[in-house]
């Protein structure tokens, strides 16, 4: 067991260059503002799961593209500063780097992003074929490329049948784009989190009802989360009683970007190290709450890291 508790926790997905811009009001077209401060970020979805589960003290590793040049330079060095694990990373030295402007309001707390993805590949099922599976106890899919993580997940199906069930690798997936081709994930986590967008694009105006409504379309014995911002956060597993935590807002809201990945490692964590789920879904809104209360990320380790 002790060997299980030192593997680390896999995130495949996207990592990105974020460029900050925090302002106390929303622009208005064709005006000249000034912000408040600006900032370079590593963002990206998987990039920043990683990022909050080493603060919590958790060991990560990152699975993705990256181009080359100094702003990719920038990233990695990042990605060493958190201790998370980059020997995955496939360089793809004539592609950009994706980037997201954020424009990021103090006085609503809000986040608007304009994002580019121009000609960087994501993780193919063949690159995901040569990993030695056997250095992590969870892997966590940033829905994507969904065909092709479709057969990432049956690698580690197959690796895991070959084992017993205390030493398996559990597999979660986020579903958090309204792109239809993403709804073939469904089946194939054992935990999987769905989005309130998502939730709200099949007409669900809650997140209990979301769960109900969608829990047929994940596999037999998997837990469904669906986390609705302020409302808190609910969680359907296979004894079909539906847990729920309230949200725990910052006393100031001031920087809800990744907040959703924050909340989804922090529940990773808990059940990771054999948190039960009520425990993982109030951790998770305790921690994702906290965070929204500071910019960044680095304020997690000081009030939640090991």
């Amino acid at each position: 067991m002790e060997e299980q508790k030192k593997k680390k926790i896999l995130c495949v997905g996207l990592v990105c260059l974020d460029i900050v811009n925090v302002v106390d009001k929303y622009p208005e077209e064709d005006t000249d503002s000034r912000c408040l401060s600006q900032r370079w970020q590593r963002g990206g979805n998987a990039s920043n799961s990683c990022t909050v589960l080493s603060l919590l003290g958790a060991p990560s590793a990152f699975m993705g593209s990256l181009s080359a040049g100094p702003v990719a330079d920038f990233i990695l060095e990042d990605f060493q500063k958190f201790h998370i694990d980059v020997s995955l990373v496939s360089e793809h030295a004539q592609c950009v780097l994706p980037a997201s402007v954020v424009v990021s309001n103090i006085s609503t707390g809000s986040r608007t992003i304009l994002h580019m993805n121009r000609n960087l590949p994501d993780v193919t099922a063949e690159e995901f074929s040569k990993v030695d599976l056997r250095q992590f106890k969870w892997i966590h899919f940033e829905g994507r490329n969904a065909e092709d993580q479709v057969k990432m997940i049956q690698q580690v199906v197959m690796f895991n049948s070959t084992l017993p069930r205390q030493q398996r690798i559990t597999v979660s997936v986020e579903i958090e784009k309204t792109r239809e081709p993403l709804y073939q994930l469904f089946p194939h986590g054992d935990v999987v989190f769905v989005s309130k967008d998502v939730a709200r694009h099949f007409g669900f105006l809650s997140a209990e009802a979301a769960l109900k409504g969608l829990y047929s379309r994940v596999k037999q014995g998997a837990v469904l989360v669906c986390a609705w911002a302020e409302k808190g956060a609910d969680a359907l597993g296979p004894d079909g009683s539906v847990v729920h935590s309230d949200a725990f807002p910052p006393e100031a809201l001031v920087d809800t970007l990744g907040a959703g990945d924050t909340f989804n490692s922090a529940v990773i964590y808990m059940l990771s190290n054999g948190g039960s789920l009520q425990d993982a879904l109030t951790f998770g809104c305790r921690v994702a709450g906290r965070k929204c209360g500071f910019h960044g990320y680095d304020g997690i380790a000081e009030n939640f890291g090991d």
